[in-house]
């Protein structure tokens, strides 16, 4: 090292590396609120709902500020949603070392920082899209807050409510494209709808000891939670499979779509109805990731057949 080196180094303010460490961590943090892995399948369902709406030539702009706004709407509803059960969080194995319950984030900053996204976000589609995707993204935001979110803690028909939200991001997509909802969008909504049931059902199974742990009711208790999960998710698979072939008998897709809807529609019907019968946490793990990669995959068919077939 150089003297000129070894001088510039020792000019350095004690423990700069340190409060940059610690900036990293507390950035690291707030990106946690948000949920990213969540949001990459609202993302997904989002453009799919533009890019099967849309007509002409790709609006870039457009597109980015649906998927923008869309993007900061979920994570502010992510965010104020492990602020309002930073508690329960707490309590279980599975959370309590998020942000907020381990207090590496205080409740007030998460509260700011989930009205900001919020606010930003429902702005970012009002201005960059149009006021109807903005009012469904608010919806949604609302409606997971002040109906879901508090009804875990009284019924299990909060998955039934929650499936009304969560089914939200294709229709903002669509909304952004065209300005307007159609019958098709609806056809869209009705997908994530019946599919939100065997992928969070089989994640409430997973963790059901931890859900009874925060007093969070995801299923019933005893033999009867297992029974009620057992239907749904094959209830909710079987409707499914139906509503991702509304578009081939409408006359909107091929055989192409067809053979691919089919395959994945039994494919993961076959996972729902191992998973009601066995009921075991091995079983109910390869349900959610089967349900991870049903979604992408039945929305993919949809805009490859829209834009090549």
């Amino acid at each position: 090292m150089t003297g000129k080196a070894r001088n510039s180094a020792s000019v350095l303010p004690p423990g700069s590396g340190g409060a940059h460490a610690a900036w990293i961590d507390g950035a690291a943090d707030f990106w946690a609120l948000t949920k990213p892995e969540v949001n990459l399948l609202v993302l997904f369902s989002t453009l799919a709902g533009f890019l099967l709406a849309s007509k002409g030539p790709m609006r870039w702009a457009l597109v980015v500020h649906a998927l923008l706004g869309t993007f900061l709407v979920a994570s502010g509803t992510a965010t104020l949603n492990q602020w309002m059960e930073r508690d329960a969080d707490a309590r279980m194995r599975r959370t309590a070392g998020r942000p907020l319950p381990s207090g590496r984030l205080s409740a007030r900053a998460g509260l700011l920082f989930g009205l900001l996204l919020a606010l930003a976000g429902g702005l970012e589609l009002a201005l960059g899209a149009n006021y109807l995707a903005s009012l469904l993204a608010l919806l949604t935001l609302a409606s997971y807050l002040l109906a879901y979110t508090p009804l875990k803690r009284k019924t299990p028909l909060c998955t039934l409510v929650g499936a009304f939200p969560g089914a939200m991001p294709p229709l903002i997509g669509w909304a952004a494209a065209q300005g307007r909802l159609s019958a098709e969008a609806w056809v869209l909504y009705a997908l994530l709808f019946f599919w939100q049931f065997p992928h969070f059902l089989g994640i409430a199974w997973l963790y059901r000891e931890d859900y009874e742990r925060a007093g969070l009711r995801m299923l019933p208790a005893g033999d009867q939670g297992a029974r009620a999960m057992a239907w749904q998710v094959v209830a909710a698979s079987f409707a499914l499979l139906l509503v991702s072939l509304a578009p081939v008998y409408f006359g909107r897709f091929g055989a192409i779509y067809l053979a691919g809807a089919v395959f994945a529609g039994l494919v993961f019907g076959y996972y729902g109805a191992w998973t009601a019968l066995v009921r075991s946490k091995p079983v109910a793990r390869r349900l959610v990731l089967a349900s991870v990669i049903y979604l992408p995959m039945v929305l993919g068919l949809m805009v490859a057949n829209k834009i090549w077939f």
